[in-house]
C-alpha cells in the first residue's frame, strides 16, 4: 500500500504540474518570461531541500541495514563458538549445552525470520533454547575455570547481536518524516513541470520523466532499505541455515547414540 501511494504521489504531482504549466502557456509571451524566471527562483531551494533530505534518509537507512547484517553474522559466529566452547564442558551439560545451540539455529530462520517481517518480534520457540543455555550454566557456575566465563561470553554476544537484529527489524525511519519527503519530492517534480520552457521539445519531457522515476526510484530504495527483513533487498538467513548445518553434523559425530530434542524447525520434540 505504501509503495502504490507513494508512486501515485509523484506521477499525481507530475500530472498536475504538466496541466498547470499548459494554462500558464496560454498567456503571452511577455508574461511567460517573467513567470519562467519567478518559478525558476522558486524551484532551486525547494530541489536542495528534497535532494539533501534524500540523501539524509538513505544514510539513516542504509546504517540500519547495515548494522542489521553485521548481527546476522555476528550471532550465526557466537552460536558456532557457544557449541565449540561447550566441547570443554562435562558431561551432561556438554550434551545439552550443544543440543541446545543446535535447535536455537534452527528456530531463528524458521521461526524468527518470519516473524521479523510481520513485525511481531522475538520468536517464543528461539528464546526457548537461549533459555536453555541459562538454565545450563546455572549448573556450572561451581567450576574454576576458563569454560564457564568463555561459555557466559559467547552467549551474550549471541544475546547482543539477537537484539540488535530485532531492533534494525523495525523501520528506522519515522512515518512522518518518510511522507513528509515523499510530499517534498512531489512538490519538487510539480515544480519542475511546471516550469518547464512554454516552447518545449520532446527532450524536455523525457528529462522530466527521468527525474520523476528516478526520485521514485529513491523513495522505493529507501522504504526497502528500512525493511531489511521483508523487503526486495532482505537479508537472507543463510548465515544461521550454514550454521545449523554444521553443528548438526558435528552432534550427529559428538553423541552418535544421542537425539536432538527438536525437528528441523526448531520445535521442542
Amino acid at each position: 500500500m505504501t509503495t502504490f501511494l507513494t508512486v501515485a504521489a509523484i506521477v499525481a504531482a507530475l500530472v498536475v504540474g504538466l496541466l498547470a504549466n499548459r494554462v500558464r502557456s496560454n498567456r503571452t509571451a511577455d508574461e511567460t518570461e517573467d513567470a519562467e524566471a519567478s518559478v525558476s527562483d522558486l524551484v532551486s531551494p525547494l530541489e536542495t531541500l528534497a535532494v539533501l533530505l534524500v540523501a539524509f534518509v538513505i544514510v539513516v537507512a542504509a546504517e540500519s541495514f547495515s548494522a542489521a547484517n553485521t548481527a546476522v553474522g555476528a550471532e550465526a559466529g557466537r552460536v558456532d563458538q557457544l557449541y565449540e566452547v561447550a566441547d570443554y564442558a562435562p558431561e551432561p551439560q556438554r550434551e545439552r549445552l550443544q543440543a541446545a545451540a543446535v535447535c536455537y539455529a534452527r528456530a531463528i530462520p524458521a521461526a524468527e525470520w518470519p516473524a521479523m517481517a510481520e513485525d511481531a518480534g522475538p520468536s517464543p520457540r528461539a528464546s526457548e533454547w537461549s533459555t536453555e543455555f541459562r538454565a545450563s550454566f546455572k549448573e556450572l557456575a561451581h567450576r574454576e575455570d576458563t569454560t564457564f566465563e568463555l561459555l557466559v561470553q559467547a552467549d551474550d554476544e549471541r544475546s547482543t547481536a539477537r537484539h540488535t537484529r530485532l531492533g534494525e527489524a523495525t523501520p528506522a525511519i519515522p512515518t512522518v518524516v518518510y511522507w513528509f519527503m515523499v510530499l517534498s519530492l512531489a512538490a519538487t517534480v510539480g515544480a519542475f513541470a511546471f516550469g518547464l520552457p512554454r516552447r518545449r521539445g520532446p527532450a524536455h519531457l523525457l528529462l522530466l520523466c527521468v527525474l520523476a522515476a528516478l526520485l521514485t526510484g529513491s523513495l522505493l530504495l529507501i522504504q526497502d532499505l528500512d525493511r531489511p527483513f521483508d523487503g526486495r533487498i532482505r537479508i537472507s538467513d543463510q548465515a544461521m541455515r550454514d550454521t545449523a548445518g554444521d553443528i548438526s553434523e558435528d552432534f550427529a559425530a559428538d553423541h552418535p547414540r544421542a537425539t536432538l530434542p527438536c525437528d528441523e524447525g526448531g520445535r521442542r520434540v
